[in-house]
């Protein structure tokens, strides 16, 4: 799966720089694994033919996180050139001797980046029965929650490259990224998801309060 995600998206991108066309594409591939890993599990609460696929959730997880490593590889090499202060949005000026901040958004958009990167690299590292057994049940599962905000800021992250970093006054800017609505309802579809399961998790909760309630009235007054 995660080799045809990458050609998939390579073969979209296919009127890119090399550098940018396979960076994005492990990019993207990378996002949409990470997309099924926090998807599935709210899905299965409507199909339950997707109960038997939710152990694969950790294969997503690491599989994700290694192509997150190719996309961050292939810009520290083909586009800031092992600079990482081009990667924060500096640049050096040859007249002051010194680096100075030219793209604020790409900065933050890396740092956010950075920051997804570093928690994919602990929750792969981590996606293991040994790590489980070390951890404890309750610690593993505490930890593996980080999927949650790993997606949140692959969101920003994406969503910053997909829709502003082009967008500048000194150059012409180029005509949408193809992937933009694509983008917008793979997001929607996952909090919608992950929002019906929550609203279905109370309201199942919420009935078998009174019952509960019920058994205990049954007990005392026996």
């Amino acid at each position: 799966m995660a080799t045809g995600l990458v050609l998939g998206f390579a073969a979209v991108h296919f009127d890119f720089s090399p550098m940018h066309r396979w960076n994005r594409a492990f990019g993207d591939a990378s996002m949409v694994l990470v997309a099924l890993s926090v998807g599935l599990g709210p899905l299965a609460r409507f199909l339950r033919s997707i109960v038997r696929v939710l152990p694969f959730r950790r294969e997503l997880g690491i599989y994700a996180c290694l192509l997150a490593i190719v996309h961050a590889a292939v810009i520290l090499i083909g586009w800031v050139q092992w600079d990482l202060m081009r990667l924060f949005g500096f640049e050096w000026h040859p007249e002051l001797l010194t680096y100075v901040m030219l793209q604020h958004g790409f900065g933050l958009a890396n740092a956010i980046g950075v920051a997804a990167l570093l928690l994919a690299i602990l929750l792969g590292v981590t996606s293991s029965d040994f790590a489980m057994r070390r951890l404890g049940v309750s610690g593993w599962k505490f930890l593996q929650m980080g999927v949650l905000p790993l997606w949140w800021l692959t969101v920003a992250h994406v969503a910053y490259f997909l829709f502003m970093h082009f967008l500048s006054f000194h150059r012409a800017t180029p005509p949408p990224n193809t992937l933009q609505p694509w983008f917008l309802g793979l997001v929607a579809a996952v909090f919608a998801l992950r929002g019906a399961a929550y609203v279905l998790t109370v309201r199942a909760k919420g009935k078998s309060r009174p019952e509960e309630m019920g058994g205990d009235r049954a007990t005392i007054s026996t």
